[in-house]
């Protein structure tokens, strides 16, 4: 193996073999996830994973049993009735803020983004109280909807949104937009034609992030959508465990299709995900 690049700089040693040995670990899990969810559930009981080339209890039941029940499809597409729009939200109102604290003028903007950007480490445990009270039925009376996650994942999200997308704006030639007002163009128009085209890395990377966090969530589909018609898949899975470990072989197996989706996602813009992170982590 070459140990030089092809823009001539030298690989480290300790990278070529660190890399390798991280990915091998970080994919080990998964491995065990799969093998376990395709053995029975006393082989996956009374053995570990790793012993099932010998020890055997191969079964491809889990799978049809998760398949075939209609609670999985449906908490499936419910996923994905909450993550696409609390991913396109949060976005969309961060990228109009993160275009107006870059390129407008206005009192107080310094302070006001330092005072967003702090929120971001603040637990949004401490705001699940006064949410419930908010949306709950002496409230808005919107608890259990998808509206009300939306509005949650939206306002958790808008922190990250707005630091990462300001950033990465920052690193944009301002002359893009001193030209586009000398020809007479609008805020609105110069953001939609040329700003968010130019961010779209950043905007694919946070859009990863954020249906990641959103798909994975258990904390706030269970307390704001529940166990009924509307919860997630993630709730599902966690409800096909008994109290005494009773369906952990299908859960496995639920667990592995649930995977399926952000995993798309995630390689479909990985890509994207590297580049918009380390331009917006660079200059701000």
């Amino acid at each position: 193996m070459s140990s030089t690049m092809k823009d001539g700089r030298k690989r480290s040693p300790l990278a070529i073999i660190a890399m390798p040995l991280l990915a091998i670990l970080w994919t080990i899990p998964t491995i065990g996830l799969l093998v376990t969810s395709l053995r029975t559930r006393e082989a996956a009981a009374s053995t570990g994973w790793w012993t099932a080339l010998w020890e055997g209890g191969w079964t491809w039941d889990n799978y049809v049993q998760v398949l075939t029940d209609p609670s999985v499809t449906g908490s499936l597409i419910n996923s994905v009735v909450v993550a696409v729009p609390a991913t396109v939200l949060p976005i969309m109102f961060a990228a109009f803020a993160a275009y107006a604290f870059t390129f407008i003028r206005f009192p107080g903007k310094d302070v006001l983004f330092i005072i967003i950007v702090a929120l971001m480490v603040v637990p949004i445990q401490v705001a699940f109280q006064p949410m419930l009270d908010l949306l709950g039925p002496r409230g808005l009376g919107i608890n259990g909807q998808f509206l009300a996650v939306w509005m949650l994942h939206t306002g958790f999200g808008m922190p990250l949104a707005v630091y990462i997308l300001r950033n990465y704006m920052t690193t944009l030639p301002g002359s893009v937009v001193e030209s586009a007002e000398i020809d007479g163009a609008s805020h609105f128009q110069t953001f939609w034609r040329l700003i968010a085209p130019m961010s779209s890395p950043a905007i694919a990377a946070f859009a990863t992030l954020q249906f990641l966090w959103v798909w994975n969530d258990l904390l706030i589909a269970k307390l704001f959508l529940g166990g009924g018609a509307n919860k997630t898949i993630i709730v599902n899975l966690q409800q096909m465990l008994g109290t005494q470990g009773q369906g952990a072989e299908i859960l496995t197996a639920g667990a592995f299709i649930s995977m399926v989706i952000p995993m798309l996602v995630f390689f479909g813009l990985q890509r994207f995900l590297v580049r918009g992170m380390t331009a917006g982590s660079v200059k701000g």
